[in-house]
């Protein structure tokens, strides 16, 4: 960058599909030399990420800027007038006051200065310093995870979740899973409320214990996502998981577990069997249900749109048989639509 005095408003834009460092370090090299900066998300209905998902990421890893998103289904097309005219008009409708700074690092920034009648910033030309852009990343967002900031990984994270019966195995397996697969995993906070909980173990359990429960299981899982070192996350257990858990100490389901269990649908269950000894710990009480529970999960798992693995044997069959699911699960990709070019 080569600016020489402070602008009042600067103006990044793009389709942020996703958002990655060179987008960030672009936006911060604005904010760093404008009074204000207002970044445009533009998006077109190819796409396979939402338009306000994307404004979402901007918003949280960039809450001093002005974000603002719409939809342009305009060509891209650098070369034609009509092109250029149809962008302009989206462009222009998004701004609150004349800029008088752009800042991009492709040279299509010198002509919309120019017809924007500001000043051209051109930043990291070539994308020397931070070497990704978002066609790269679609391409393989597992090679450029590095470059992906916290709320994008969360988004595009593959979840992998376990799920079972009490004694079934399912730390055991969502443990080694994590360790094989070098990343993070999640615990069952619903263990953690059981000791904590008013009233001890063995107090009748009520539905709202089980919103809390799905709630912060929810946020522990968000908040790993975010942490992971590569793009799978296991967790031990989940909100549909809850939901089954419920009607096991409650004795019918509850609709507000349901739904939220509906908006978060991972990529991968795995069902620990339940043909292994049962393991009394001193908070177990269900050995006589076992049976129940992994078929209502069988039932349960078979109605909602992830697929779904029932594993069992020893821990390393187990380990061998999910592992496998997992791989191919990431070797499938994300399949993000290309833009339009």
């Amino acid at each position: 960058m080569n600016a020489r005095r402070t602008f009042r408003h600067g103006l990044v834009l793009g389709k942020f599909y996703p958002l990655h460092a060179g987008h960030s370090a672009l936006i911060r090299t604005a904010e760093a030399a404008c009074d204000r900066v207002t970044v445009q998300v533009l998006a077109s209905s190819v796409e396979s990420i939402p338009l306000e998902v994307r404004a979402a990421w901007l918003r949280e890893e960039h809450p001093g800027c002005r974000i603002v998103a719409a939809m342009d289904e305009a060509e891209v097309d650098f070369d034609s007038p009509a092109a250029w005219d149809a962008h302009l008009t989206v462009i222009s409708s998004l701004l609150d006051e004349p800029v008088d700074a752009v800042f991009t690092s492709d040279a299509y920034g010198a002509e919309l200065a120019r017809r924007l009648h500001s000043s051209w910033v051109q930043v990291d030309p070539g994308r020397i310093a931070t070497p990704v852009s978002g066609t790269a990343v679609r391409a393989d967002v597992a090679g450029h995870w590095w470059a992906l900031p916290g709320p994008v990984r969360s988004t595009l994270i593959r979840r992998v979740v376990v799920v079972g019966a009490e004694s079934t195995g399912t730390t055991t397996l969502a443990r080694d899973l994590a360790e094989h697969l070098r990343t993070v995993w999640v615990p069952e906070f619903g263990r953690e409320w059981t000791d904590l909980r008013p009233g001890g173990i063995g107090a009748p359990w009520v539905t709202a214990e089980f919103d809390l429960v799905a709630r912060e299981q929810a946020r522990m899982e968000d908040a790993g996502a975010r942490l992971a070192p590569r793009p799978v996350l296991v967790c031990d257990t989940d909100v549909l998981a809850t939901a089954v858990w419920h009607e096991r100490y409650v004795g019918s389901g509850s609709a507000s577990v349901e739904a939220m269990a509906k908006t978060r649908v991972p990529d991968l269950y795995l069902l620990t069997g339940d043909e292994i000894p049962f393991v009394q710990d001193g908070m177990r009480d269900g050995e006589h249900l076992r049976g129940w529970m992994t078929r209502r999960f069988r039932e349960v798992l078979a109605a909602q749109p992830a697929p779904w693995l029932e594993v069992t044997g020893s821990p390393t069959e187990r380990l061998t048989a999910a592992t496998a699911a997992v791989e191919a699960l990431l070797h499938r990709g994300w399949e993000l639509a290309d833009p339009l070019g």
